[in-house]
């Protein structure tokens, strides 16, 4: 079973999930959501829905949504923030998030959030990734974007590049190296994961003379990992590691920031690609894109990365009960 949450209730997230609920599926979908607005929403596209309640056997007909119902705070105009509802994206994050950890057979699958709303209405948030590694109240969490072949992990996430240098430490560079390594086994049925490095300076800090951050910390954790059986290449190069020679020797990188592995990965497969949360105890996937508020409500938004996370979500589940 997946267990869908739309996002921001003034974005193309519940555009895109009405748009794909007029196709018949496999599995069972649960909406975590307002009810109301899903079907205002379809009404403004246009489109047929027929809200289903019984979460426990979810409808997987075309044109049918299960719904577990989260009421809204506030009215919604497709494309214009209200920070009053910005309790009720949090609420519906929470709900799937705790029926996930309840039940072996769910899967989670976001859409996009509004950070700056959230923020603005006063809560602290930084993103669906830390909220989901507190909530399960597990030690650590890495981010993984997928773009076809391509998977590209995150050492640091949300953090201003000015935090950056202080946040890559010994530990946490080991510790997200090994769970993406383990992820890579579980999850994706990878046996003997290889992993890319990259540095975090140009020229992986030219020996010391662009940066110490390779030489006192990067290659340190990559040699006793690489002494325990891992297999990693690195720290290389962030301008030489996307290249087609060394990708095609690789299942993975572990990019030291946000904008350093991001940028490829979307140029690659933007619309495409699905961030993978890993080291939860459940399958979570979510589409690479924004709230896009400019096309909520107006039909024609592209289904492709919601579809792909969709798909996504139902493999890494299926690979997770065989591991």
């Amino acid at each position: 079973m997946l267990i869908i949450t739309p996002g921001e209730p003034a974005g193309i997230g519940p555009d895109l999930l009405v748009q794909l609920a007029q196709r018949p599926r496999a599995e069972g979908w649960v909406a975590v959501a307002d009810p109301v607005l899903l079907q205002e929403r379809a009404d403004q596209l246009g489109l047929s829905l027929v809200v289903r309640t019984a979460v426990d056997s979810p409808t997987q007909a075309a044109g049918e949504l299960t719904v577990d119902a989260v009421p809204l705070l506030n009215s919604v105009v497709a494309g214009q923030l209200n920070l009053a509802n910005a309790p009720y994206v949090l609420s519906t994050l929470e709900r799937a998030i705790d029926r996930c950890l309840s039940d072996a057979h769910c899967a989670l699958v976001t859409g996009p959030v509004q950070k700056s709303v959230i923020n603005e209405a006063g809560v602290p948030f930084s993103g669906h990734t830390e909220l989901l590694a507190q909530r399960s109240q597990v030690d650590d969490v890495v981010m993984l974007l997928v773009a076809d072949s391509l998977r590209v992990a995150l050492a640091t996430t949300h953090l201003a590049l000015r935090d950056v240098p202080s946040a890559i430490t010994k530990p946490l560079l080991k510790r997200r190296l090994m769970i993406l390594h383990r992820e890579l086994q579980q999850q994706f049925g990878i046996a003997q994961p290889r992993i890319l490095v990259a540095g975090l300076n140009p020229h992986a800090g030219e020996g010391g003379h662009l940066g110490q951050e390779e030489i006192e910390t990067i290659t340190p954790v990559c040699d006793e990992l690489r002494a325990q059986g891992v297999q990693l290449q690195g720290p290389l190069p962030a301008d030489t590691l996307f290249t087609p020679a060394l990708l095609a020797q690789a299942d993975a990188v572990l990019a030291m920031y946000h904008d350093q592995g991001l940028p490829v990965l979307k140029h690659v497969g933007f619309g495409q690609a699905v961030n993978v949360t890993l080291g939860l105890p459940f399958v979570r996937t979510s589409v690479d894109h924004g709230t896009a508020l400019d096309l909520a409500g107006v039909g024609g938004a592209d289904t492709g990365s919601m579809v792909a996370a969709l798909g996504l979500a139902s493999t890494l589940l299926s690979q997770r009960r065989v591991a």
